[in-house]
């Protein structure tokens, strides 16, 4: 397989690098965490003075490591003194009881510590029980617009991005020969592991309804939704509370981001009724066929996630009842957004661009949408096609 330079997320590790926090790179099953933490590792083996001691739990070799104690014994029998001694264990789950033993090598300070695992048994939320709060977590993505643009190097930037929408960033689906077989491998993404995982993890009962719930959220991606609204789609007699502890086991597996509902001009968050927005926008056509999408809710999906690439807290903004699909943060500064299919109407520009005139604040706005041209302005508002705002900085 073909491997690309993953700089943003090599960079994020070369500078903690040393510091006495226990690093956990975390995302969605097969979006690139363990070759990730290889590159990291080749990188810095070829230093003097360092001891590398890799486990992958997966390698038959590693087996007896599945248990703490011999985990334990084998990471110690391994340190060399005198020398900077970094310990990377992949599938770190697979070894029952783990997080004692992380967390005895990590109070014992000799160790620097990096570890990935399945999405389902390290969650976000969990880390900080998990380790007692001495995280440092690297979320991972699948590949962004720019990264597949690197891994093909297409000629015509237009479509590559169409090509992109469909296929999307799970780079072990690149390999396949046909469509059909690389939508097949993501499929086995979702219901072989992603599924697997949480059904293991939480002891659920009926997986049936947790795939089912899976697809009504795939399929609504970009739409406000609610757990009751969500109860009166599923079938049969599906309570809130159910649908509820379901959904944020998806949420927790990096499966969907929940993007919560802000008020510009109260200046205060919305409770209920999120977005959900899906990991990866391949994910959708390879569960849920060929039927014909929104394209502009998926372009919208494509966005939410590569402004949480770029390390944004992005929010669904609500002014006198209406929508701005995202206020980003960062820094302390806010970027208003819409996203857009087509805005060549002008009922559709004025529809897509009069809720960012309605703002009366000095931050910047911007309609991200398909134009396949350079960027232009409107009445102080930036128009950016989708694509090259994807290859931007």
């Amino acid at each position: 397989m073909k491997l690309i330079e993953r700089s943003k997320y090599l960079n994020e590790l070369r500078q903690v690098r040393g510091i006495p926090d226990i690093k956990v790179i975390t995302g969605l099953r097969r979006s690139g965490k363990s070759k990730l933490m290889d590159r990291f590792m080749d990188e810095v083996s070829k230093e003097d003075n360092v001891n590398i001691i890799r486990i992958n739990m997966n390698l038959k070799k590693f087996e007896e490591l599945k248990d703490s104690e011999r985990l334990y014994e084998y990471v110690h029998s391994h340190y060399e003194p005198e020398k900077e001694n970094l310990v990377f264990v992949d599938e770190i789950q697979m070894c029952a009881g783990f997080e004692t033993v992380v967390n005895s090598l990590h109070d014992e300070e000799c160790f620097d510590i990096y570890i990935t695992g399945s999405n389902a048994f390290l969650m976000s939320s969990d880390l900080a029980t998990l380790f007692r709060g001495r995280v440092y977590e690297i979320s991972v993505f699948p590949f962004s617009f720019d990264e597949y643009m690197a891994y093909f190097s297409p000629s015509d930037i237009d479509q590559a991005f169409d090509d992109y929408v469909v296929s999307g960033g799970l780079a072990g689906s690149y390999l396949y020969k046909t469509d059909e077989q690389a939508k097949s491998y993501i499929r086995g993404i979702f219901r072989t592991t992603v599924v697997r995982d949480i059904v293991e993890k939480h002891h659920i009962e009926n997986e049936e309804l947790l795939i089912m719930l899976a697809d009504y959220l795939m399929d609504n991606v970009g739409n406000i939704t609610s757990i009751r609204n969500i109860s009166n789609c599923l079938p049969g007699k599906t309570n809130d509370k159910t649908v509820g502890t379901y959904l944020t086991y998806l949420t927790r597996a990096f499966m969907f981001y929940p993007m919560q509902r802000f008020d510009i001009k109260g200046k205060k968050y919305f409770k209920s009724d999120k977005k959900y927005y899906l990991a990866d926008v391949a994910l959708r056509f390879a569960e849920l066929g060929s039927k014909t999408p929104d394209w502009g809710r998926l372009y919208e999906n494509i966005v939410a996630i590569e402004l949480l690439r770029r390390g944004y807290e992005v929010y669904v903004g609500v002014l006198y009842n209406k929508e701005i699909d995202f206020v980003a943060v960062k820094n302390g500064q806010r970027t208003y957004i819409q996203v857009s299919d087509d805005i060549q109407r002008p009922e559709t520009m004025n529809r897509e661009i009069s809720p960012l005139l309605a703002i009366k604040d000095a931050y910047p706005k911007m309609i991200i949408a398909r134009t396949k041209h350079s960027e232009t302005q409107k009445d102080g508002v930036r128009i950016v096609d989708i694509a090259r705002w994807l290859m931007s900085e």
